[in-house]
């Protein structure tokens, strides 16, 4: 099922979207939408009339009369470097023991069809299109076999770069943290196997990043397992799980285009 973050009448809703088009508002959180249904609760309470009804009766919206906001708004971002096998063979490097980890502020989130601003000391802003992993229980120390516990869903991220300052730094906090570099959404798809989806990236309605996340060298319950050891994953964090080969520059006055077989499309405009 598709969860969807909107804003309608100057209102921030949670809502469930079907046949692409039509969002049924929900009288839930995101958080409390994504565990419901992992456990098996949401489609019981959908069925009922009670005063605990999850839905609100009668109130669904055409997809285009929404503004789509991020689904979540994370403590923080985990991001995952060269976690493709294809991305790895086109550098040239061989592949990583465990997962390269590194952070991207809260700050830095922005929904699908906003702008990406392009930073004044940067002459050269890179995409990096990547499948995330929505965090919805609070995760510390979590074993891989039950890593599906702790996951609500799965959505898109651009991991925005600014790669001439992450060349010149020691560690990438600044060339990955500019407010935008975040975008997320549009859904959070929670039927997904996360190891085998086409993922591809378009620029201008070009194709440049084009792969399988079957490529990826550490899996979604994997990158669980291992960052949860490391730091307590709360609710609504998610997981960049890293992008495939085909990594590019973006200027202003482009648009680019994340897809992930099963979520959708996230389209931002560079400024």
């Amino acid at each position: 099922m598709k969860f969807i973050r909107f804003k309608v009448n100057g209102k921030e809703k949670i809502g469930t979207l079907k046949h692409d088009h039509i969002v049924t508002e929900l009288s839930s959180t995101m958080i409390d939408a994504l565990n419901a249904y992992t456990t098996g609760r949401f489609e019981k309470t959908s069925s009922t009339d009670t005063s605990t009804d999850m839905f609100e009766k009668n109130r669904t919206y055409n997809l285009e009369n929404v503004k789509i906001l991020p689904p979540v708004f994370p403590s923080k971002i985990v991001c995952v470097g060269l976690n493709y096998r294809d991305h790895a063979k086109e550098l040239k490097m061989e592949l990583p023991d465990e997962p390269v980890i590194f952070l991207k502020p809260s700050t830095a989130v922005i929904g699908h069809l906003e702008n990406i601003l392009y930073p004044p000391s940067s002459n050269q802003v890179d995409y990096e299109a990547e499948l995330a992993v929505v965090i919805s229980r609070e995760a510390e120390k979590v074993n891989k076999k039950d890593a599906k516990d702790f996951i609500g869903g799965y959505t898109i991220l651009n991991d925005v770069t600014a790669r001439d300052l992450q060349r010149k730094d020691v560690q990438w906090t600044r060339a990955k943290g500019f407010d935008t570099f975040a975008p997320i959404g549009p859904f959070i798809e929670t039927d997904l196997d996360p190891n085998n989806q086409n993922i591809s990236l378009r620029l201008n309605g070009e194709v440049k990043q084009s792969s399988n996340t079957a490529n990826m060298i550490f899996g979604a319950e994997e990158l669980v397992e291992f960052i949860s050891s490391i730091m307590t994953l709360k609710e609504g964090d998610v997981i960049a799980t890293g992008t495939p080969p085909g990594v590019g520059s973006m200027k202003m006055g482009d648009v680019v285009e994340v897809q992930v077989e099963g979520i959708g499309v996230l389209k931002n405009f560079v400024k």
